[in-house]
C-alpha cells in the first residue's frame, strides 16, 4: 500500500487529487489531506439547496464538487480528510471496515470513538466523522471527514441554507449533533500531529514513510484540478434538475422569483409581484432564460439593463439577490 500527506490546502487540488489516484494509478492507497475553508458537495446534490450563498460568498469558501454520494460537509484546516484506496469491488458499501482503522488510532488515544449508523463516527453520540464511497472498474474510493477543531459557527453558517423553497430530487443533506475530536483529548496535541499520529496508526510500522506526489502527478492533478475541479461547470452545473422560488417584500411592492433550472442553464423563469413597471415583466424575463445561473454572467446580463423599468424601486442588486 502506498502512504501519501498532502501538505496543499486547496480544495480543487485535492479533490481532482483523489479522481487521480482512483483512475490513473493502480496503487491501493491511505490518503490523509486537508482544505483550507470550503464546502464539499456530494455527486448528485443541488449545490445551491445546500449552501448559504451570502455567507460562503463573505467568507470566500470554495464550493466543489466530489465523486461520491451522501450530503455535503464543511472543511476547514481543523479538518482532517482521510481517503483509502482498493483493488477489490466487494469492499464497496462496507462502511464500517474502512472505518475500523480510525476508529482504533481514536482509541489509541483514549478516545471512546465507535462506527454509528450506515456511514458515521461518533463519540459519546456526536457525529465527527461522515464517509461516502464510490467506485471506478475494480477499485474502491472510500473517503472520510475527520472533524479535529473546526469552527463550529462556520459549518452551521456555510451550509444553512436560506429560506428558499426548492423542488427537486436530489439528495438532501442532513444536520447531525458534531463534535471536535481536540475536545475529548487527554493531552492537548495539533492537527498536524494528529495527522501524523493517524499516519502512523494505519501503518503500524514507523518505518513505512509516507510521500508525496511526484512531479509527474503533480502536474497531472493541477491538469484536472483546472480543468474540471475549478470549473462552475463541475460544481454548480453538474447539480440535478431543480426549481427555485424565492419571494422578497421591497420599498416598490412584493417580487416572486420562480426559476426552473438544468444542466445549470436558466430553462424558465416567472417574476410576479404587486410591484408596477413601464415595461413588460416577461422582457425581463426573456433576458434571463436561457443564461448560466451563475452570478457573474447574470450580472453581466443585467449590466445595461433598466431593472427599475420593469419593477419600480426594485435595483440590480436586489433582483440579484433573489436569483440564488
Amino acid at each position: 500500500m502506498r502512504y501519501i500527506i498532502s501538505e496543499n490546502t486547496d480544495a480543487y487540488f485535492n479533490l481532482a487529487s483523489e479522481e487521480y489516484l482512483l483512475k490513473h494509478t493502480d496503487d491501493e492507497i491511505f490518503y490523509l489531506w486537508r482544505n483550507d475553508n470550503a464546502i464539499i458537495v456530494g455527486k448528485n446534490q443541488n449545490t445551491l439547496s445546500e449552501i448559504n450563498v451570502d455567507y460562503v460568498k463573505e467568507k470566500g469558501i470554495r464550493v466543489v464538487r466530489r465523486l461520491t454520494g451522501g450530503g455535503a460537509v464543511y472543511h476547514d484546516l481543523g479538518n482532517l480528510n482521510y481517503t483509502f484506496i482498493e483493488n477489490n469491488r466487494k469492499s464497496f458499501n462496507d462502511f464500517r471496515g474502512f472505518s475500523e482503522p480510525i476508529v482504533k488510532a481514536l482509541q489509541g488515544l483514549g478516545i471512546q470513538a465507535e462506527f454509528s449508523g450506515r456511514n458515521d463516527m461518533t463519540i459519546e453520540g456526536k457525529k465527527f466523522s461522515g464517509t461516502a464511497q464510490c467506485k471506478h472498474r475494480e477499485r474502491v474510493m472510500h473517503h472520510g471527514t475527520l472533524l479535529f477543531s473546526s469552527v463550529k459557527a462556520d459549518i452551521s453558517g456555510a451550509l444553512k441554507p436560506r429560506d428558499i423553497k426548492f423542488t427537486d430530487k436530489s439528495v438532501k443533506s442532513v444536520a447531525s449533533r458534531i463534535t471536535n475530536i481536540s475536545d475529548h483529548l487527554a493531552k492537548p496535541m495539533t492537527v498536524l500531529e494528529f495527522r501524523d499520529y493517524v499516519m502512523a496508526s494505519v501503518t503500524g510500522d514507523a518505518a513505512t514513510a509516507p510521500t508525496g506526489f511526484t512531479q509527474e502527478e503533480t502536474e497531472m492533478i493541477t491538469k484536472l484540478r483546472d480543468e474540471k475541479y475549478s470549473q462552475w461547470s463541475w460544481n454548480f452545473g453538474q447539480s440535478p434538475k431543480f426549481a427555485m422560488t424565492r419571494e422578497e417584500k421591497y420599498p416598490g411592492g412584493l417580487v416572486e422569483v420562480t426559476l426552473a433550472v438544468e444542466q445549470g442553464i436558466i430553462q424558465d423563469i416567472r417574476i410576479y409581484g404587486d410591484f408596477f413597471g413601464v415595461k413588460e415583466i416577461t422582457e425581463l424575463e426573456g433576458i434571463l432564460r436561457g443564461a448560466r445561473h451563475e452570478e457573474a454572467q447574470l450580472r453581466h446580463l443585467l449590466a445595461d439593463v433598466p431593472v427599475e423599468d420593469y419593477m419600480a424601486k426594485v435595483s440590480q442588486e436586489e433582483l440579484l439577490a433573489l436569483l440564488f
